[in-house]
């Protein structure tokens, strides 16, 4: 079941999350947060890396679906130097 909890913002804008809800979705200092506002509503997501299993899996998929567009190594290495600013 989910905490409630009150809190405030400061002058700056920052909002503490209370301790006990740090506690219980294990947040951490640094962690990051998507932050969706509509109406009167403001939500937190946190966000978080993917774990390596699931960033090679990632991998994975995008090495596939740019085997089957017929994308090379090359034309990738071609598309990083440009952006980069080499020719």
């Amino acid at each position: 079941m989910a905490n409630l909890s009150t809190t405030k913002m400061s002058s700056k804008g920052q909002v503490v999350i209370p301790e006990d809800i740090r506690k219980q979705l294990n947040l951490k200092e640094g962690s990051q947060f998507v932050v969706l506002g509509d109406k009167d509503v403001v939500i937190l997501k946190n966000i978080s890396p993917p774990s390596i299993d699931e960033f090679d899996e990632l991998i994975a998929k995008a090495r596939k679906k740019a085997k089957a567009a017929g994308v090379k190594k090359s034309d990738v290495e071609h598309a990083i130097s440009k952006v980069r600013g080499k020719k």
